[in-house]
């Protein structure tokens, strides 16, 4: 049977598709921009029909009504993170979070430690060997597409085809629902104050050699790191997601990857996150390749890039070198992502220069400003890059390198970085607790 009758056999309204779904059934709800919202939005209708079906995913883009109070007890997510629309639910109690590394989230399936009844998963349409991209986002559903015992897949006109470890045969999907929208864009983030942002950037800058494969996320700090590279020379990409910013990089020829000693020539991704402009530009580019994450974040792989480069954010430091990126205090707020795994990969790299970036400050809801670099983490924040293996630190005020150093002398190089409103107080809990 040929691969078009295959496909034209298993097409499937989305309704028809989600009356697959039993209770009881662990799904897998792929995520960032390539949620499958159509079949997500069947069965969102059919919930009350279903007891106990557990939801799988990362971080998910848009509405979240299947995580709203009227699913419990139908329908309920397992987040590996936690993404804003559904950061409510896990504080109520409705959703449940997963810590995990995200080199290791496709794992838990791949091992079958959590095993999967659905993937629900979205891809372009099938080329002429009848193969689909995943498209936007690879790294996180690959394996586990791979992993389930039944794939429902969107067919979207819309979706890029990219390439790389990205495919999948028709065959493979048991469920075809065609759909025609476009992807959800998801423009840079504007957080923080621009002028403190442009200064972080800038010393971040003049960390980075000529030749450095860079890992670049999304938010503000990144995109703004990448204003300040026009001067650099063969640059490279080897991160977990990237955004529409290294385009204008690739055009300058500053981003030539001709440097990288992994897969030269290649920007490497697991997923990316954008706009339009980013999605028509990745459409069916050969300088691009999307792999699965367990490869693209494995530290032991992204070690093999020499001068790496690895920017993450905090959420607290404390003066040992401690950093907090997903809870504030016990309320817990993200999850590791792939900031332990780069950090640790960049700091084996040969030349790698791993870096925690960050605003000095942070300020509440009611106008208090907190210093964001801190005596000791609040009670109850949890650690996920260790004091071990952290080496620069950056805020507006400058560079903390702490790799090497002694307690007394990060305490020391962190004060200095910090907000200088907040120097003399640090300096007398550093005092109190014989760290100087």
């Amino acid at each position: 049977m040929s691969w078009q009758s295959i496909y034209q056999s298993r097409v499937v309204s989305a309704d028809e598709a989600a009356k697959v779904i039993k209770s009881g059934y662990r799904l897998f709800l792929t995520g960032n921009v390539s949620v499958p919202k159509m079949i997500l939005a069947a069965l969102v209708r059919r919930a009350t029909e279903l007891q106990d079906v557990e939801i799988c995913q990362a971080l998910t883009v848009g509405p979240a009504d299947y995580v709203a109070p009227e699913m419990q007890g139908h329908l309920r997510v397992n987040t590996m993170f936690i993404s804003a629309n559904v950061r409510k639910a896990v504080h109520e109690g409705r959703a449940d979070f997963t810590p995990v590394l995200l080199s290791e989230f496709p794992l838990l399936f791949k091992n079958n430690v959590l095993p999967l009844d659905v993937a629900l998963i979205q891809v372009s349409p099938p080329d002429e060997h009848g193969f689909c991209s995943l498209g936007v986002e690879v790294g996180l559903t690959k394996s586990a597409a791979e992993s389930a015992k039944i794939v429902i897949a969107e067919v979207n006109d819309q979706m890029p085809r990219t390439l790389g470890d990205s495919f999948v045969h028709v065959s493979r999907l048991n469920y075809v629902v065609p759909v025609n929208y476009p992807i959800p864009e998801m423009a840079m983030a504007e957080e923080g104050d621009g002028e403190t942002i442009e200064k972080i950037a800038g010393f971040i800058a003049e960390l980075i050699p000529d030749g450095a494969t860079m890992q670049m996320g999304i938010g503000a700090i990144p995109d703004a790191v990448l204003k300040y590279l026009f001067n650099k020379k063969d640059l490279g990409i080897h991160t977990e997601l990237f955004s529409e910013g290294v385009i204008d990089l690739v055009e300058a020829g500053v981003l030539t990857n001709a440097r990288k000693s992994l897969h030269p020539g290649k920007i490497v991704a697991g997923f990316i996150l954008g706009t339009k402009r980013l999605y028509d530009w990745v459409d069916d580019n050969p300088l691009i390749e999307l792999h699965r994450t367990e490869y693209v974040n494995d530290p032991f792989v992204i070690a093999q890039n020499d001068r790496m480069v690895a920017i993450n954010s905090a959420i607290e430091i404390d003066l040992t070198g401690q950093v907090c990126a997903d809870s504030i205090g016990p309320k817990l707020y993200s999850g590791v992502g792939g900031q332990l795994d780069f950090i640790y990969g960049a700091s084996r790299s040969k030349g790698g220069v791993p870096v925690i970036a960050m605003a000095s400050t942070s300020t509440l809801r009611d106008g208090t400003v907190l210093s964001k670099i801190a005596s000791m983490l609040k009670h109850g924040a949890g650690v996920v890059t260790s004091r071990n293996h952290v080496r620069f630190v950056v805020t507006e005020f400058g560079v903390a390198e702490l790799y090497g150093k002694t307690i007394r002398q990060r305490a020391q190089a962190l004060i200095n970085i910090s907000h200088p409103q907040f120097r003399d107080e640090l300096t007398a809990q550093a005092k109190a607790l014989n760290y100087l």
